[in-house]
């Protein structure tokens, strides 16, 4: 019996050494973390040096020899001649990637990697921006053209690339820039408002199911999903649907002068050879070709803000991701 009793003492001894010793590794470890910060890193890939890589790797390849060696002595001589000149006379390319979905959720990303390049970036430099958005929240796109106006304000050159599609927020974006460049088949346009709303107000009434909603102030509601929709309703939504379109117009027509705006207001979308007819765009290229043609003059960075999400986040991203696919967007 003593046994047993000095054995569950020193047990009852051991387990609170045990438990001490985990908390204290525990706090030490939750420390370290919070010192690492939240994860936040900015990524900055240099293209010139992937070029010259890419090239390094096909040339050691196709080429025989002697051929070989003879590139590798001309790169050489060119990396000297590079060398020789002053390197901050050479222009400088900042490039950064927008996918924008229909919130605009990555004009968080966007605005971090803005205010880190114009912290260092001069006049000479250009921030290149290879958007893809089929538009989205006017709120969420406005604040997205905000913070490229920010690059204009500080009179640093911005390009705009569109390799796919710029339309109505994208676009809403695109035209703030300095020059905006489109591969020839890219969708453009689409500078319209668009809202939907289901309404399930007679399914309801016939399930013998009432509905309150009570309001102060004559439009805090108009239109709603299961209440009545009146005349009245229809007729105010459509009058904020108008005014929302004339302050896009009106931003547009700012920011790209040259355009016909009562004619590329209509809610079309055109592809890259119309659209540049038509002044939406100022030349057919990729982006690719684009900066491939400019690495000979300048230096390119490719900027990329990076935050780790938190598992839960992980899982409903890729759940929406699967939505997505379903749906087939």
């Amino acid at each position: 019996m003593e046994f047993l009793i000095e054995y569950g003492m020193f047990l009852a001894k051991f387990l609170t050494v045990a438990l001490i010793m985990l908390f204290a590794i525990g706090a030490i470890i939750f420390i370290v973390l919070r010192a690492k910060g939240d994860g936040e890193h900015l990524n900055i890939k240099n293209i010139n040096e992937k070029y010259e890589t890419m090239s390094f790797m096909l040339n050691s390849q196709v080429l025989g020899k002697k051929e070989f060696k003879k590139h590798l002595k001309k790169q050489k001589q060119d990396h000297k001649e590079k060398d020789k000149a002053v390197s901050d006379e050479r222009k400088k390319i900042y490039v950064l990637d927008f996918k924008g979905d229909i919130k605009a959720s990555t004009v968080s990303s966007l605005r971090e990697e803005i205010t880190a390049i114009l912290t260092i970036a001069d006049k000479k430099d250009e921030i290149v921006v290879i958007l893809e958005s089929g538009g989205g929240t006017v709120h969420g796109y406005g604040l997205g053209a905000s913070q490229l106006k920010r690059i204009r304000d500080k009179e640093v050159i911005l390009t705009v690339a569109v390799d796919k599609v710029a339309a109505s927020g994208g676009y809403m974006m695109a035209c703030v820039a300095d020059k905006i460049i489109a591969a020839p088949f890219a969708i453009i346009g689409s500078i319209g408002v668009l809202a939907q709303i289901p309404n399930f107000h007679k399914l309801l009434k016939k399930m013998d199911i009432d509905f309150e909603q009570i309001t102060a102030g004559d439009y805090k509601r108009t239109l709603t999903m299961f209440g009545e929709n009146t005349d009245e309703d229809r007729e105010k939504f459509k009058e904020e649907l108008e005014d929302t379109h004339h302050l896009f117009k009106e931003f547009v027509k700012d920011n790209r002068e040259q355009v016909d705006i009562h004619k590329i207001a209509t809610g079309e979308h055109w592809y890259g050879k119309r659209a540049l007819e038509l002044n939406l765009v100022d030349e057919l290229i990729t982006s690719d070709d684009y900066l491939s043609s400019a690495a000979n003059d300048a230096d390119i960075f490719e900027i990329k803000y990076e935050r780790k999400k938190p598992v839960t986040e992980k899982l409903i991203s890729f759940g929406a991701n699967i939505l997505d696919a379903i749906d087939g967007r």
